[in-house]
Formats: C-alpha cells, structure tokens, sequence
C-alpha cells in the first residue's frame, strides 16, 4: 500500500445509512478510507440497507484500496441506540434489559442480530457498551445511565453480558466494539455534548475494568476509547490523547487489536483543531480515527499524511497500525492473503 492508502485505513467517516451523497461518496475514494459509518436512524429495512452497504463496497477497489473492503459500522446497541430498523431487523431492548437475561439466551439473540447486520451489509458493531454504571448514579450518568445502555450496575454482570454479545455477534460474522474505554459509567455528563468531562473516581487497576478486561480476553477485535478525563490516571490527557491510557490497554490488558476513538466531532474536543485530533490520538497509541462527517475526517487524514511524510518515526507508525487493521479486517474476509 502507498503512504496515503495506509493512512486511508486508519480512518472511519460518517455517510447516510440511506442514501450517501456524492461527497461522502468521493470521500470514500479519494482518501482511501478504511471504514465508513452508517449515521442518522432509519428504518428501511435489512434489503434497503443492504443497496446501501454495496454502493459504498463498490468504492472499495484496487485504485483507492487495494481492494481491501471496507468496515462499514453502525450503532446497533439497543433501546435508542439503534440506528437500523424496519423490515428484517429486530426491534433489540435496552442494554439494561438484555442484563436482565440469562447469558445463553443473549448470546443466542445477539447471534440473531448479528445475522441480521450481515445480511444487511453490516460487519462491524459499534457495541456493546462495557461501562459499569453504579446503581446509586443510575440515570444521572448522562452518557450511559439515562438511556439504560448498560448491561448492569455491577462489573461482574456486565462482564458475562459484554461477553455474551461479542460471541453471538462473532457467530453471525460480525465483528464487535467494546466502549468507552477505560469506562464512562461514573461521569455525569456526556463527552458529545460537553467539554472537560472528568472521571475523578477511576484508577489505572480499577475493578470497574473488568468487563474490558473480559472483552479482551474474549478476543474482541476492536476497543473505543473514551473522550473524558481521568483524574487519577492521567489529569493532563482526554483519554483519547493519553499515553497512560493506551499503555492501560495495550500493556495491563494485553489487548493487540484495533483502538478506535470515540467520535472526534464531540464537543469534548473542539478545542483541539480538527486536523492536530487524530494526529494526537495516533500519536498517543490509537489506531483508528471515528468521526461522524466528511469534513473532519478529511481534516484530520490529511494532517496524518503531512505529519508521516515529514516524521519517519510517525511514519512508522501509521504503517504498523494499518497492519493492525488490515489483521483484523483478515478476520472476517475484507482482505485475502495470497
């Protein structure tokens, strides 16, 4: 691959989930983008999303991509955070409710969504959420508890739930995210909305890690990180930008795969020009770059190739990343080894 298609791969950008425009769909090609994801709610249905997924796989070719197909992700949590509805999808309950389920029996219903995402064209899950949000928080954790996306109150049930999920869904061939690394259930409010989010309360041994901790060992290929504070962990760095953080997943963990960020067109990082955020995120130890539109990942992509084309080091760095991707994206059959 050229310098600017392993770059390309690094990147995940928002397009219409029902019809993505020519732009969203020139910027798939010219920054040879490895992953898209669907945004806005709809309820179309499996087959209409499906028309959409192969137009966007049509841009993924041997000029922009080195056939390497592309991730095309969605927000199918459950509640309401899921982005895909109407004929041929289930209509999927809370995180909350799904807790309250045996774990043979959620991983058998997230094998039948997962089966639902791939007829769709679908193979990457932006979920499930490993957040563990105390019972005595509850709905005033503005990210996590008010819309009841966790699996419980307690890491040991959000544990055997995450799990549950990445196995059904790994079943029905698609690939699974764990979120919001290192864990956004005791904050109160939310990184799209607010800036200077901080966790005062998390440490780097917490036993609130345990559900990612799980979810590594599980073998999830791809873990989102954060966009808040952690006081005592690192107070200087949002997670997404912390050196410390990184180290947390890749070194304490043991985790090898894929560390996407949360969406960098939050209000937690407006601060930050767009084109210095996925500089600072790679550059801390994360692989890919999220960003909800086209404008900022095309901000951002070409602020990664002038920095790897003037720095060897960061250079580097991009080269062993795209391999961690294209590992992964190995996985499921977006790329043969010949």
């Amino acid at each position: 691959m050229s310098l600017s298609k392993q770059v390309g791969q690094l990147f995940v950008a928002g397009v219409s989930s029902t019809s993505p425009t020519p732009e969203e769909l020139g910027v798939v090609r010219h920054l040879h983008l490895g992953g898209v994801i669907l945004t806005g709610h709809n309820d179309v249905g499996v087959s209409a999303t499906r028309a959409v997924t192969r137009r966007l796989q049509a841009q993924a070719t041997a000029a922009t991509t080195n056939g390497v197909k592309l991730w095309i992700s969605a927000d199918q949590e459950g509640g309401l955070v899921q982005s895909l509805k109407g004929p041929g999808f289930s209509t999927i309950p809370t995180a909350l409710t799904q807790g309250s389920w045996a774990r043979a029996t959620l991983e058998s219903r997230a094998e039948r969504w997962g089966s639902q995402l791939n007829a769709a064209g679908v193979n990457l899950d932006l979920a499930p959420v490993a957040d563990t949000v105390p019972q005595r928080l509850g709905t005033a954790n503005a990210p996590i508890g008010y819309y009841d996306r966790e699996y419980g109150h307690h890491p040991t049930v959000v544990s055997r739930h995450v799990t549950a999920v990445i196995d059904g869904f790994r079943s029905a061939g698609v690939q699974e995210t764990a979120k919001h690394f290192p864990g956004l259930g005791r904050v109160r409010r939310n990184t799209d909305t607010s800036a200077g989010v901080t966790d005062s309360t998390t440490t780097r041994h917490d036993p609130y890690l345990l559900p990612f901790e799980r979810a590594v060992a599980d073998h999830v290929p791809v873990v989102m990180v954060s966009l808040a504070t952690y006081a005592r962990i690192d107070p200087g760095h949002l997670a997404a930008f912390s050196p410390v953080v990184m180290d947390m997943l890749r070194d304490d963990l043991g985790f090898t795969g894929v560390v996407i960020s949360d969406s960098m067109t939050a209000v937690a990082v407006q601060s930050v020009p767009a084109g210095a955020r996925a500089v600072r995120f790679l550059r801390a130890g994360g692989t890919v770059a999220l960003s909800v539109d086209t404008d900022t990942t095309t901000s951002m992509a070409a602020a990664v190739l002038a920095h790897a084309k003037s720095s060897a080091h960061f250079r580097a760095t991009v080269r062993s990343d795209a391999l961690i991707v294209l590992k992964q994206k190995h996985r499921i059959g977006l790329l043969s080894c010949r």
